[in-house]
């Protein structure tokens, strides 16, 4: 059955006279005026409403794209502003992830996405052919086994062995390779000092890089026993008080490890642990959990162990080692604060318990 359409009267509009427009000039201006101001609260909270974990890594995204400036600048003698975000710098930033940092295509994808972000909260218009682009050159990186392969993997677990090596190797490391020749350079003593104590010190409390960055020098107590360590909370998780002892070997024990660096960098209160420059020369500003992470990373290193270990190696290790030593897997949970349901954790006592009457121990073969 049709439908019969309503019928509507078309009314002749008059055009706007020059003087109308010009009435309405103030009005349009309130308008734009109020939309931004909405656009900016919208914005705001968006950022308020942002996960802190997602804050943290576009920051870590922002400083790397400095870095990358700075690099560029190195190159070709010019400086540009951070908001510079174009089709070609966003690409050239792609290629010096993959290139330089040998960082995982996944990774730099998310830090595409931090950039722009950041850059857009910075008032800077970001052109879609920009990261378009970005994305399209990171394409044939996704189709990489080798590539796709980066940053996987689990943490190798550290053990006392491990620690011994890094504690007792000569204080020079490695510098880039410049030419035909690849110098190197004493470590400062106090840097020495300072990483003995951060090794084992996350060993004794299966520490996160983010939790031994945040610990404080009061917050550490020698007592009779060994330490009495007071781990901050760290991206919501609850605060921990756990006890160090004292260790069998003073070049591995957290206690003496501790003592040691804490003397010569003369800590009474403040960060446990801080920058120390090529020039032995101490920092004031905390070592940051990426700067925790390079300090075992690089004393692996220069002990020439055939293994590279990470800040979460250290954390795996304390469990490891300490159900291959009978300790309870209750006692090993609380002092890295895992929950109690944590598959991460229960996989770590397995590996401990790998050798633990084993299937084939003693059945005759």
């Amino acid at each position: 059955m049709p439908v019969e359409l309503e019928h509507v009267d078309v009314v002749a509009v008059e055009p706007l006279s020059t003087d109308a427009v010009g009435d309405l000039t103030p009005h349009a201006n309130a308008t734009a005026a109020v939309l931004a101001a909405l656009n900016q609260g919208a914005e705001e909270h968006l950022t308020d409403a942002r996960p802190k974990k997602t804050l943290a890594s576009y920051a870590r995204d922002w400083e790397l794209w400095a870095e990358f400036h700075r690099w560029l600048a190195g190159r070709t003698g010019h400086t540009l502003p951070l908001t510079a975000v174009t089709k070609g710098t966003l690409v050239a930033f792609v290629v010096w992830l993959d290139e330089m940092k040998k960082a995982a295509p996944a990774t730099i994808d998310r830090r595409i996405t931090g950039v722009t972000v950041t850059a857009r909260r910075h008032g800077t218009e970001v052109p879609k052919q920009a990261t378009k682009a970005a994305r399209e050159a990171l394409k044939p990186m996704k189709l990489d086994p080798v590539r796709t392969a980066r940053g996987r993997g689990k943490a190798i677990a550290a053990t006392p062995a491990h620690l011994k090596a890094m504690n007792t190797a000569p204080a020079v490391r490695p510098q880039p390779k410049t030419g035909r020749r690849r110098g190197t350079q004493e470590l400062p003593e106090l840097a020495r000092l300072r990483d003995r104590a951060l090794a084992t010190l996350a060993f004794g409390i299966a520490g996160r890089s983010e939790e031994v960055s945040s610990l404080e020098a009061e917050g550490i107590t020698q007592v009779a026993e060994g330490l009495e360590v007071h781990v901050p909370s760290v991206k919501g998780r609850p605060p921990r008080d756990v006890a160090v002892a004292y260790g069998e070997n003073p070049d591995t024990c957290p206690v003496h490890c501790w003592l040691a660096w804490k003397e010569a960098a003369d800590l009474t209160e403040g960060p446990a642990f801080l920058p120390v420059d090529q020039k032995g020369r101490l920092g004031t500003q905390r070592l940051g959990p990426d700067g925790c992470r390079l300090a075992i990373t690089r004393a692996a290193q220069r002990a020439g162990l055939d293994v590279k270990l990470t800040g979460h190696s250290a954390r795996r290790g304390l469990v490891s080692t300490g159900r291959k030593r009978g300790k309870r897997a209750e006692k090993l949970r609380k002092q890295g604060g895992w929950a109690a349901n944590s598959p991460v954790f229960w996989e770590y006592v397995d590996e401990g318990e790998r050798w633990k009457g084993a299937a084939t121990e003693g059945i005759g073969l």
